[in-house]
């Protein structure tokens, strides 16, 4: 498994590796539930142009990241039988369904899982198009996951655009604070159902996938669900 995040600004608040954490987390939690699944080092960084102009934010672009990750998939797959990249940043998705349909084309099995918008409703965060970016929603995943590292004496709410609207005129000019969506009522308790409400999703498609695909699914481990 691939983690698969991004080095950029998360608002006052958050640290600029959010993604990056949230992705490894999943992919953690994946292997705590299936195996036999290895859990590799993370890429840290993604195409965050859309966070261009604020402090910190590195970004690789599209073109870049689908290079990188066709290589990766390439030189560990002579020795797995398939490779599962997951993703926590959405910039990146493009950059990643591109790299999946080189590699299938090669005959690399790779199944990709990002989050779906629909799941943080699940558990009462508001919905993905409400809470885009540094908002409640990843505010208590980080409270959950390093609460070391959230500043919430420095969270302020910023507006809900539209995803077409972010894509188009990118954060800067739509949020001074970097901030889409409002953290107010972010809880550390609300990110780990967040972040057991995740791996349950990812671990129902990778076993879907695995037997679409005609490869033998992994099994369950007998251990209990993310703390």
């Amino acid at each position: 498994m691939l983690p698969l995040g991004s080095t950029e600004q998360h608002g006052p608040h958050l640290p600029l590796d959010t993604d990056t954490r949230i992705a490894s987390a999943v992919a953690h939690g994946l292997a705590q539930r299936l195996e036999p699944l290895l859990v590799g080092a993370a890429l840290p960084y993604g195409a965050s142009g859309e966070h261009a102009g604020f402090p910190g934010t590195v970004s690789l672009g599209t073109q870049v990241l689908e290079r990188v990750v066709v290589e990766l998939v390439r030189s560990v797959d002579d020795t797995a039988r398939a490779v599962v990249l997951v993703n926590g940043h959405g910039g990146n998705i493009a950059a990643l369904r591109s790299a999946r349909r080189i590699l299938a084309g090669e005959g690399r099995p790779v199944f990709l899982w990002a989050p779906v918008a629909a799941l943080a409703a699940t558990v009462g965060v508001p919905a993905a198009d409400r809470d885009l970016h540094a908002g409640r929603g990843e505010t208590s995943l980080l409270l959950h996951l390093a609460p070391d590292l959230v500043r919430l004496d420095l969270a302020v709410a910023g507006p809900s655009p539209s995803l077409a609207e972010l894509l188009a005129r990118g954060v800067a000019a739509l949020s001074p604070s970097g901030v889409l969506g409002d953290p107010a009522g972010a809880s550390a308790a609300e990110g780990a159902r967040l972040l057991d409400a995740y791996v349950d999703d990812a671990v129902e498609r990778l076993l879907d996938w695995t037997r679409h695909q005609g490869l033998t699914p992994p099994t369950a481990r007998t251990v209990g669900r993310s703390a």
